[in-house]
């Protein structure tokens, strides 16, 4: 089958792109032939299909003499349309195009009668800034199309402007142009994110469950553990680390490793200071591969503290299939990997006293036990459940 995929970003940037990656891999070890879109960019991977990749847009440094692209980018859709006339795809499969290609590609896929499907990494077709996520606290002012909401409360990066242009993105596809209407199935990653689409609109029928893959590591030494809890992954204020660190100010004798970077890095580092924590928590910077991997299988345990709807977060389904125990919030599609003192913890999303507790409890179980069950509930999550799941469904639209 020679299938289609779509990412904006060609480099290894964050989880969808991970998933991106791993699924053309997958395609291509089962003898299927990969086709790929995205946009230019000196960090990207090499790909055969880079001529037809769109020019490189950066929206931080250049938003006002970008605008009509972030709304509809003819160059993707003109660059798309080439390359499906050369190539003749029977599928295509979408993960983060928004913005920088524009929903504009799935006009271009449509009018060549290519099947689409996209996969809900986020929550951007329901929510102008992806997450549902505004000012430090869930939001979901935008649901029933109130898109205006985006614009009065700075939804977009707390600025007026962008705000106002990612409100005006939304009401163009949504209600004008009714760009989501023409993708044939969604994917969602877990059930929290389905019904949660399906809360807001919809239709249920379209969103076909597939869970996100990652493959067990078949050495149990992986499981080892040393004395050291570990955080990794984005350092901004939807992933928690205030929650953590207001935990580990309660507590005493735990050290902490945090690996990552993001726009809140320096307000943690002030707050490690003011807390006079400086001797026990360690920021390592971004790590990824085999040094990440050394730290996930060191560490006692990794702590997810997320106070935004999760969706089906990669750092645990990487830190369960290195059987690791994982202390993460009760909240989003997390309940639906972690099971409460069974294979992990979960604690209540955004109380740091929970939290707290339950590090200090982790001193009552056997946590080879329970990591080891961890380890072996990961199996769900094969890369083989996955490609069959996935290629059933496009089989069924292909037919």
């Amino acid at each position: 089958m020679k299938i289609l995929q779509i990412n904006k970003f060609f480099y290894m940037k964050g989880g969808s792109e991970r998933h991106f990656f791993a699924v053309s891999d997958l395609l291509r070890q089962n003898g299927h032939e990969v086709l790929e879109f995205s946009m230019n960019d000196r960090r990207n991977r090499p790909s055969a299909y880079s001529d037809f990749f769109i020019g490189e847009i950066n929206y931080s440094r250049s938003l006002l003499s970008n605008i009509f692209k972030f709304l509809y980018n003819f160059e993707a859709s003109r660059k798309l349309a080439k390359l499906i006339k050369q190539e003749k795809p029977e599928v295509a499969h979408l993960h983060n195009i928004y913005h920088q290609l524009s929903p504009s590609i799935i006009h271009t896929l449509k009018k060549h009668k290519i099947p689409m499907i996209l996969t809900l990494h986020d929550y951007k077709v329901i929510c102008p800034n992806y997450q549902l996520f505004n000012k430090g606290e869930i939001c979901e002012r935008c649901k029933g199309g109130k898109y205006y909401n985006c614009f009065s409360g700075s939804c977009i990066k707390n600025a007026h402007e962008k705000s106002l242009l990612g409100a005006l993105e939304a009401y163009l596809h949504r209600d004008v142009l009714k760009s989501y209407d023409l993708i044939d199935k969604f994917i969602a990653p877990s059930n929290f994110i389905k019904d949660k689409f399906v809360e807001f609109g919809i239709d249920g029928d379209r969103i076909e469950v597939i869970e996100n893959f990652t493959e067990m590591m078949p050495d149990s030494s992986a499981r080892a553990t040393d004395d050291y809890l570990l955080f990794f992954g984005r350092l901004s204020k939807e992933k928690g680390v205030n929650v953590l660190l207001d935990a580990m100010h309660e507590i005493d004798d735990v050290k902490l490793k945090i690996a990552g970077d993001g726009p809140d890095k320096i307000n943690y580092q002030l707050k490690i200071k003011n807390y006079k924590l400086g001797g026990r928590i360690e920021f390592v910077g971004e790590k990824s591969g085999d040094e990440l991997n050394e730290l996930v299988r060191r560490a006692k345990a990794i702590i997810v503290p997320s106070v935004w709807y999760e969706n089906m977060p990669m750092n645990i389904l990487e830190a369960v299939a290195m059987g690791k125990v994982v202390i993460a919030s009760r909240v989003g599609g997390i309940p639906e990997i972690i099971e409460d003192k069974e294979n992990g913890f979960l604690f209540r999303m955004g109380d740091a006293d929970d939290l707290a507790m339950k590090i200090d409890e982790l001193k009552n179980y056997d946590l080879a036990t329970i990591g080891n069950q961890a380890w072996l509930d990961s199996t769900r999550f094969s890369s083989k459940i996955y490609f069959e799941k996935y290629m059933a469904l496009l089989k069924t639209l292909i037919r």
